[in-house]
């Protein structure tokens, strides 16, 4: 199994191009098959959870031709609505499919779908909001079985705003019958991206970005062609990374307008950001601030995909750090493997503690999830010696060539 070798302990300084977006990638290749003709998808990442729906995709008797960044899908020779049982169990975004499917197909077979162990994450919104629209979903033998003649639009209230939940009403909305309003649904920015998207093929969604989603269902898409946004959390990621260093980079195509958030609590943490047509420009030569509380929450708050990225930098910060996990239960394990390269961190239920400490030891580490994985990579990155990091399959899902990203900022890295 390959690894990551990182020799660290000196300020990154370099430019890097922001890849695809990974969370808008997935729901839009799902959301392909709801047309039975051509899409092409630029700017589409080369990540192992891409190469997993493309596989998907294939199965079901679509053709994908990838070309670089670009894919072009024609989905209509698709005449398997079914998820083979050991590719959806690789990754969370399989359950996806089942609105899709519900929505071109009237059927569709879904195993329980896998991911990164970061906690319980229930798919019983997405199963209790396609009752509603009058799909028959059976649960047994680690699979969904759906069913309808024709889904029908519903008054969908959701009692937390998933986003796969929020996705999967939305691709199964588009071509039902009437109209279907979600309310309390996810708001990020890959929700948007993603309707806008469906919006360019011919389905009519409105309130995308806010509390109340409209869709009024159509009877047929066109082909499309589209260009995926840049990744917030991997442009979050190598922010972190300079500040872990105490370095400068240059982030080409950062989605700044989407990162509020993010880019408030880097300023906090003492980095000086310059934002410019085409990208962010980040000095974080001084001082790691602490952060007295930051908390993850759903968008518009801070997103819990960046949290471990985020306590990497504080474990260098001047003084304590708290962070309060509100979406997930169980995303601070990275903790333990910071704490082997000298991180003194204590976490008491959704709560991490970080003592920030002078330097950080180059240590032999396993990456615990994706953005765990991420996380240790910062912390290689500033650590003093050498820091092999294990796990590597997990970072691919997110991350096109972490490796490759990290040397154009200045990282000694490599895969090994």
């Amino acid at each position: 199994m390959a690894c990551i070798e990182i020799y660290g302990g000196h300020p990154l300084d370099g430019e890097v191009v922001i890849q695809g977006s990974k969370n808008a990638a997935l729901p839009i290749l799902a959301g392909v098959v709801l047309h039975r003709g051509t899409t092409v998808l630029h700017n589409c990442p080369r990540i192992s959870d891409v190469m997993h729906m493309i596989k998907i995709l294939e199965e079901m008797g679509c053709s994908v031709l990838q070309s670089g960044n670009t894919l072009c899908i024609d989905a209509k020779g698709l005449n398997k609505p079914c998820v083979p049982e050991e590719l959806g169990e690789k990754m969370r975004c399989s359950v996806i499919f089942l609105g899709a499917l519900l929505g071109r197909e009237g059927r569709a077979e879904i195993p329980y779908p896998g991911g990164c162990t970061i906690g319980e994450r229930p798919i019983d919104m997405h199963v209790d909001a396609l009752h509603q629209m009058r799909a028959e979903i059976q649960e047994g033998c680690g699979c969904l079985a759906g069913k309808s003649s024709r889904l029908c639009g519903s008054r969908i209230s959701l009692r937390f705003p998933s986003v796969g939940a929020t996705e999967n009403v939305i691709l199964a909305a588009v071509l039902a019958e009437g109209t279907t309003e979600i309310r309390g649904g996810a708001r990020e920015p890959e929700i948007i991206e993603l309707c806008r998207f469906l919006n360019g093929m011919g389905a009519k969604i409105r309130g995308a970005g806010t509390e109340r989603i409209r869709i009024d269902g159509v009877r047929e898409l066109s082909d499309s062609e589209f260009v995926l946004m840049p990744d917030r959390i991997v442009t979050g990621t190598y922010l972190m990374a300079a500040i872990a260093s105490r370095g400068r980079c240059m982030l080409r195509e950062a989605p700044q307008e989407q990162m509020e958030n993010v880019i408030s609590a880097a300023e906090r943490m003492g980095a000086r950001i310059e934002r410019m047509p085409e990208g962010m420009r980040v000095d974080a030569r001084a001082a790691v601030k602490a952060l007295p509380m930051l908390r993850t929450a759903p968008h518009p708050g801070f997103p819990t995909d960046l949290q471990s990225q985020v306590m990497a930098a504080l474990c260098l910060a001047d003084g304590e750090s708290r962070i309060q996990e509100s979406v997930f239960e169980a995303r601070f394990r990275t903790a333990g493997e910071l704490a082997k390269m000298g991180a003194d961190i204590s976490i008491c239920g959704q709560e991490a503690r970080i003592q920030g400490t002078v330097r950080l030891h180059g240590e032999t580490v396993a990456a615990p999830e994706l953005r765990g994985g991420a996380a240790l990579v910062i912390a290689g990155a500033a650590a003093e010696g050498r820091t092999r990091i294990e796990g590597c399959h997990y970072i691919q899902r997110g991350y096109e060539d972490i490796c490759r990203d990290m040397r154009a900022l200045g990282a000694d890295i490599r895969m090994i």
